[in-house]
């Protein structure tokens, strides 16, 4: 007879229950039991997933970045890279809502080692190549390698995150500055003006909170 198979829906409940732990409480409180507690399983069935709490730590991340990788993908690839790019700056701020507790770890916990950069290197490449397409399309003259771009526009998104994330701004007030950040830098990066008005606008309409 051969054994059962584990279930998803207990790997994705103990991964959620260790991001919850993790951000509410730090890396040391999270512990075996403490972790089978929070689903109410066993700690036999930690190891039937993970292996160890290593591991759950680790795929917590991994989880988080395959996460934010869905939100990414869900952009479609349309005539207008500037608008795309926008786009692409709420699927991530969409990501970070979504799964709050997964984004404190990622990014807002111990710092990441060679393992965990690793798997955020495919995210941040969408981005680098959106970047890629508004240079290529002459809708930025930046002289700015596009990863340079790439990487001011990820600190922009993840600086509004934060700051809703502490509660220091509101959802509304933290699109807006989203809005009206990405606006700017595209000044800066030799958009044209009515270009990127538009640009912005026709991406503005199609987001909601």
């Amino acid at each position: 007879m051969s054994p059962r198979p584990a279930d998803p829906s207990v790997r994705t409940a103990l991964i959620d229950a260790a991001a919850r732990v993790i951000a509410d409480d730090g890396q040391h409180s999270l512990t075996l039991r403490r972790l089978a507690d929070e689903v109410g399983t066993s700690t036999m069935s930690v190891y039937t997933h993970f292996g160890g709490m290593d591991a759950v730590r680790r795929e917590v991340r991994r989880e988080g970045f395959g996460r934010l990788a869905t939100h990414l993908e869900e952009v479609a690839r349309g005539r207008d890279p500037v608008k795309d790019l926008v786009l692409l700056g709420w699927a991530y701020y969409r990501s970070a809502m979504t799964s709050p507790n997964l984004y404190r770890v990622m990014f807002m916990e111990q710092p990441l080692d060679e393992a965990d950069a690793a798997a955020g290197v495919a995210t941040f490449d969408v981005l680098v190549a959106g970047v890629d397409r508004c240079l290529a399309a002459g809708r930025f003259g930046s002289a700015e390698p596009a990863a340079t771009v790439a990487t001011q526009l990820w600190a922009v998104t993840h600086g509004l995150v934060t700051l809703q994330l502490v509660g220091c701004l509101a959802p509304d007030q933290a699109l807006d500055c989203l809005v009206r950040t990405s606006h700017n830098l595209f000044l800066a990066y030799g958009d044209d003006p009515g270009a990127a008005g538009r640009s912005v606008a026709t991406a503005r309409r199609r987001i909601s909170l």
